[in-house]
């Protein structure tokens, strides 16, 4: 009996410990890669602005993720968006992609849900490079994680689990645009 009192003793403890160390992590994940692409500014916006596109490059709708989209009637501009279902792992996963806002000048803001994710509130920034010959891109991506732990170590492992998505994504972004240039 009382190695029973100590095992659940210790285990509150640990998950108290655990809470407590979490409360040092960070509410909101931030992700974001940036880069220069060798075209300009209007072919870039072009490309990033028209969701039909988006399956060219962006990692998360790729064939082995999205393996059903539906774009809505405009694919661009504010209130666009696009609804992706398929299977990863033997689990149904669905979201959805929205454009909240859109200016060539400035890029492209949007939201994605996930269903089995928080939200992400995510942009591409876009401004004509330093050399005025191409187009400086960030893509951004931004969760609010709230306070539970699980939610914040997941947070605070992002950049490494979704970096390298983003910079493949903005590579295949890069060579589509220097080709319509």
């Amino acid at each position: 009996m009382r190695f029973i009192k100590l095992f659940f003793l210790s285990v509150l403890c640990f998950g108290i410990l655990i809470f407590l160390i979490s409360l040092l992590l960070p509410s909101k994940a931030i992700v974001e890669r940036s880069g220069v692409i060798d075209a300009p500014l209007s072919t870039v916006y072009a490309e990033i602005n028209n969701l039909n596109t988006w399956p060219e490059w962006n990692p998360w709708t790729a064939p082995g993720v999205a393996q059903k989209i539906e774009f809505s009637n405009p694919p661009a501009g504010q209130g666009a968006f696009y609804t992706w279902s398929g299977m990863q792992q033997d689990k149904p996963v669905s979201g959805k992609v929205l454009i909240r806002e859109s200016t060539p000048q400035k890029g492209v803001y949007y939201n994605m849900e996930f269903n089995t994710m928080k939200p992400v509130v995510a942009a591409f920034e876009l401004k004509p490079s330093v050399d005025g010959k191409g187009t400086a891109i960030q893509w951004r991506l931004e969760t609010k994680l709230g306070m539970l732990p699980w939610w914040k170590l997941r947070g605070f492992l992002s950049d490494r689990l979704t970096g390298p998505l983003l910079e493949d994504g903005l590579t295949k972004l890069k060579n589509i645009c220097e080709q319509k240039k």
